[in-house]
């Protein structure tokens, strides 16, 4: 009798255990899931500079390390040779349904770039309008928005790559709209101005930011991540 008594306190202890281990488990389960839900969700939503955002030392990639992780959630959402219009299409399943807390908007080379071969660029004011429609439907959802210019496509110097010009007034139009919107701007287009009349001395067309007068190289990527990063809080 006295052996089944102390078989049964051993039952019961290790029940309690069992049971002690499990609530612990739980309660790990819900702090991590407290934690997720607390960390902000942001959103990179742009073409194929954008895409490589989230590879090597893509720009994305870099921001990741530089943000605390417990705080921040950065996700990309680029598909290249992606224009305005494309954005607007996709913007339901990529950008709402994952409810960011905010999201960069990064587009407008291949809006201007595509002009040239296939004629296939968007026209000023359309890539204004679809880019005002965008802006209002990620406000409408109670996301934050920071506007970023297009880079650039072709490094040379003072105005001379083929498309500066319409570049230049894309990316003012951008501006603008940050202006008009009271939105915070990232301005990118600046920002690789001011780098490649300070270092770029042989005024090559490539090599300095990019690989191939567009897409980034790790310098590239560390400029846009450089001025992204105050425009994450």
């Amino acid at each position: 009798m006295i052996r089944n008594n102390e078989n049964m306190s051993q039952i019961k202890i290790y029940k309690s255990k069992k049971w002690s281990s499990f609530f612990v488990a739980i309660a790990v389960l819900i702090s991590c899931i407290a934690m997720q839900r607390q960390a902000k969700r942001v959103i990179f939503f742009g073409d194929s500079i954008t895409q490589a955002g989230v590879k090597g030392n893509g720009y994305i990639n870099q921001l990741k390390k530089a943000v605390d992780s417990t705080k921040f959630q950065l996700i990309g959402a680029g598909i290249g040779g992606n224009k305005v219009y494309d954005l607007y299409l996709r913007l339901e399943e990529d950008v709402l349904n994952k409810k960011p807390d905010l999201v960069f908007i990064y587009v407008g080379i291949n809006d201007v770039w595509h002009k040239l071969g296939a004629r296939t660029g968007t026209d000023y004011d359309k890539y204004l309008k679809f880019y005002q429609a965008l802006i209002n439907k990620i406000q409408a959802k109670g996301s934050k928005v920071v506007l970023c210019t297009p880079t650039v496509i072709g490094e040379k110097k003072e105005g001379t790559n083929e498309v500066d010009a319409d570049l230049n007034k894309y990316a003012a139009g951008v501006r603008d709209l940050a202006a008009k919107n009271n939105l915070p701007l990232c301005d990118l287009r600046k920002a690789f101005m001011d780098y490649e009349a300070a270092n770029n001395t042989e005024d090559q067309e490539k090599g300095v930011l990019t690989t191939d007068k567009v897409h980034l190289n790790d310098v590239g990527n560390k400029l846009v991540a450089d001025t992204m990063l105050p425009f994450i809080k």
